[in-house]
């Protein structure tokens, strides 16, 4: 408990039983050892017999100035640390020496772990004795473990890992529960409340403004998405890069080049569109990465296959394709939509980028805009166009059928372009929004093979699954369900996926009701 004073020239108990030991008058002793190690201060010897008097015990009294003077000595190493004094440094510096003997004793503790705290560069023979010991490590400032981190990469990972493993859990979580729908499924939150999660402050906070450890984090978060392909880790990295920016962390912001690019695309993130101005700064980041920076491409590839920042590149393609109809314009003609098309294509190539370490823009395959969306455009406009006749009074009626098959080159890209088949499966999440019957029961035999069975993603099957509650009165009919059931789900070959979309529709379409009936 005293460890530490005797390097200090200060008495410790073993002195007391030493002098008690060999003394012939015991209470002289103790008289005198405690006026040599009690507060130096005159005037103070003739108050004590006073507090005796009262019943007050020494070691209360002495314990009580104790704590007064470690408050106002912490108070005061804070201001220095916060001062403009040159030799501010040099002064805690001192302090630490005296003080940090003194590191394992209770009471002290705390001032030494003050001084650390407010040391930009600790001495490293400190650093060392502090990570020697588990239990000073675990008590100092997450300051001074920044300092010991951002030597020891494989400490730092052992800190990092279980929060990431958390965020992943939390995700899925979010992914993977029965209580969202359509008014509120895994994209409703904003991302600046996403970005107030528990791991994202966490992480903030163990990297403050050290660019190393910034650096580091990213790699564990590059070389995690490596090995799992889980798209959620490209996730945190965007939120990482905007809570340090939130914070004004500019040591971090300025030197990282996708902060920018990211800044912007988490301002089309929270408005769920990529409008024309937002597009052209996007285009801009782009096109500025320079000639031997092409690295930089894995960052932003990474940041493009955030599924939120898929889901608002899609949206934003499908709302354009929409527009380009009503103007009677080829999807070729709109740079916004190529441009869309271009990140897109990025954020999906982003795994086989960072594995290969071929930083280089993946080529979007011209027929997907030649062929495949004017497809795409094909099927809206049939659509449209019953949904006219359906409206005209019966004597204009003709006799027009909702067609049941679908363009050739609109199937064969859902299955070999994975660009087209993200567009077609957010184009089927649309349709089933629009509670559009007819429309969902000609894609959805379609979806059965596509693109690496994009179609059976958690993502898309949850989505999905929260739209088809605005259908719940549909599952009345048989036709219907047969094109759910047997034509999409029962035909896909994980049963395991069966199992959970089963789980999710029955639970979403009973809340529905729930809920229908409490209004």
């Amino acid at each position: 408990m005293f460890a530490g004073l005797p390097e200090l020239g200060i008495s410790n108990g073993e002195d007391l039983k030493e002098t008690l030991t060999n003394c012939t008058e015991p209470l002289k002793a103790i008289d005198q050892f405690q006026t040599e190690n009690g507060i130096l201060l005159p005037t103070l010897q003739s108050a004590l017999p006073f507090l005796d008097l009262h019943g007050t015990p020494r070691l209360e009294f002495h314990q009580s100035v104790f704590d007064e003077l470690r408050d106002k000595l912490m108070e005061r190493v804070a201001t220095i640390a916060e001062g403009k004094d040159e030799e501010r440094y040099g002064k805690l510096e001192e302090l630490l020496e005296k003080s940090f003997p003194l590191v394992k004793m209770p009471s002290i503790q705390p001032v030494v772990m003050q001084v650390l705290k407010h040391l930009p560069k600790v001495p490293e023979k400190k650093l060392k004795l502090v990570m020697a010991d588990k239990e000073l490590y675990k008590v100092c400032a997450v300051e001074v473990k920044r300092q010991i981190w951002q030597d020891n990469q494989a400490l730092f990972g052992d800190e990092v890992s279980p929060l990431l493993k958390q965020y992943i859990v939390e995700k899925e979580a979010a992914l993977f529960s029965s209580d969202l729908s359509i008014l509120h499924n895994f994209f409703s939150p904003s991302p600046k409340a996403r970005r107030q999660g528990e791991v994202v402050l966490k992480l903030t906070q163990m990297i403050g403004k050290n660019v190393k450890l910034y650096d580091m984090v990213l790699q564990f978060l590059r070389t995690l998405f490596l090995r799992t392909r889980n798209v959620h880790y490209c996730t945190l990295r965007a939120e990482l890069l905007m809570s340090l920016h939130d914070l004004d962390i500019s040591e971090i912001c300025s030197v990282d080049p996708c902060h920018k690019f990211t800044w912007c695309l988490d301002a089309c993130i929270r408005e769920k569109f990529v409008d024309a101005k937002r597009a052209r700064e996007l285009q801009g980041f782009l096109d500025g990465v320079k000639k031997g920076q092409e690295q930089v491409l894995g960052d932003l590839s990474m940041i493009l296959c955030d599924p939120f920042a898929c889901n608002t590149l899609v949206l934003s393609t499908v709302r354009n394709l929409q527009e380009l109809l009503s103007q009677d314009a080829l999807p070729r003609d709109s740079p916004d939509l190529m441009l869309l098309l271009r990140m897109l294509s990025l954020g999906q190539g982003a795994w086989d980028m960072i594995d290969s370490q071929v930083f280089k823009e993946p080529r979007l395959e011209l027929e997907v805009v030649t062929r495949f969306l004017p497809a795409m455009l094909s099927v809206v406009v049939d659509d449209y166009t019953f949904t006219v006749e359906q409206k005209l009074p019966s004597e204009e009626k003709t006799s027009l059928t909702y067609p049941t098959a679908l363009p050739d080159a609109f199937n064969k890209y859902l299955q070999e372009n994975r660009v087209a088949c993200e567009i077609g499966l957010y184009y089927t999440l649309h349709i089933a929004k629009q509670r559009n019957k007819n429309a969902l029961q000609r894609l959805l035999p379609a979806l059965v093979e596509t693109h690496n069975e994009m179609a059976f993603g958690d993502i898309f099957l949850h989505l999905l699954t929260g739209h088809l509650t605005l259908l719940s009165d549909e599952f009345g009919t048989e036709e219907f369900c047969s094109a759910v059931f047997d034509g999409f789900l029962l035909a896909s070959f994980s049963r395991s996926v069966l199992s959970w979309v089963v789980q999710e529709i029955t639970a979403n379409v009973a809340f529905e009701t729930d809920v229908n009936l409490t209004m």
